[in-house]
């Protein structure tokens, strides 16, 4: 049977329940994994998502910052989570399905806005996570296993709008590009989404400082789904809702899908 798995980074997920609950609605992915829920968990509306058919959630809540999610629509186990910062942040979860594929969600730091370690300790922590990231997938490398999230990097040229303009923007510039391809190649991932749609640009994210974000179209590809060498010789589709960064007070990310044949 095909398994859809969703990611999206909610930007709030009270403030934008509704939005889940029409996606689930109008999608009905398998699994769908948020990020950025902004909620300790005894405020994530868990009931709407259960009477919208996902009565299973695995998350880590944390109030006003951060937050990750497993919404499914099959029984969950929950695998913990990671902590690759010297704090306790809720930006991983992990849960196994019944068919014993595993889920990882991540919510990598933003960054901050200076590339530089020295000056700005946000990107010293985005770095510090990757790094460990990295180190993690490399002492035990995944199988029967999808990783997704808001991994907060456009590692190709067509992943944003303007490769030269960027190069010296938090999200793309060579050292966080090197690290997180240093963490694929840990994992033996693959990208899947940009396996799927090989060519083009393609954005799951516009800034809400943009007028008219659809006409601008400055975006990035931060929002990822990778998937473990045996899980890719599968047949596999992927998409990305663009149009759901329209929605009535949207998120500024936008979900992307990929489905296997498992």
């Amino acid at each position: 049977m095909p398994i859809s798995i969703a990611t999206w980074n909610i930007n709030s997920v009270r403030l934008r329940q509704n939005l889940v609950v029409r996606l689930l609605h109008e999608e009905r992915p398998d699994v769908l994994c948020l990020q950025e829920l902004k909620s300790p968990l005894e405020f994530v509306p868990a009931s709407a998502f259960a009477d919208a058919g996902y009565r299973h959630i695995v998350a880590r809540g944390q109030k006003s910052y951060n937050g990750v999610a497993i919404l499914s629509r099959h029984p969950l186990y929950d695998l913990g989570s990671r902590e690759f910062l010297d704090r306790s942040e809720a930006r991983h979860v992990a849960a196994r399905m019944e068919n014993g594929i595993v889920i990882h969600n991540f919510y990598v730091p933003a960054g901050g806005d200076i590339p530089d370690r020295e000056q700005n300790s946000k990107f010293g922590d985005k770095l510090d996570f990757l790094s460990g990231m990295r180190d993690w997938f490399g002492e035990d490398p995944p199988k029967r296993t999808i990783l997704a999230g808001d991994l907060n990097i456009a590692p190709r040229e067509d992943d944003v709008w303007s490769h030269k303009q960027l190069l010296d923007v938090v999200s793309h510039t060579p050292v966080e590009v090197e690290l997180l391809a240093d963490v694929l190649e840990a994992g033996n991932w693959t990208d899947i989404t940009r396996h799927d749609i090989s060519e083009g640009k393609l954005y799951t994210w516009w800034s809400y400082r943009a007028r008219d974000w659809s006409a601008s179209d400055r975006g990035r590809r931060l929002d990822h789904i990778w998937a473990s060498p045996d899980l890719v010789g599968q047949e596999h589709s992927s998409k990305v809702l663009r149009e759901v960064r329209g929605w009535e007070r949207p998120s500024d990310h936008a979900p992307v899908f990929a489905t296997f044949e498992d």
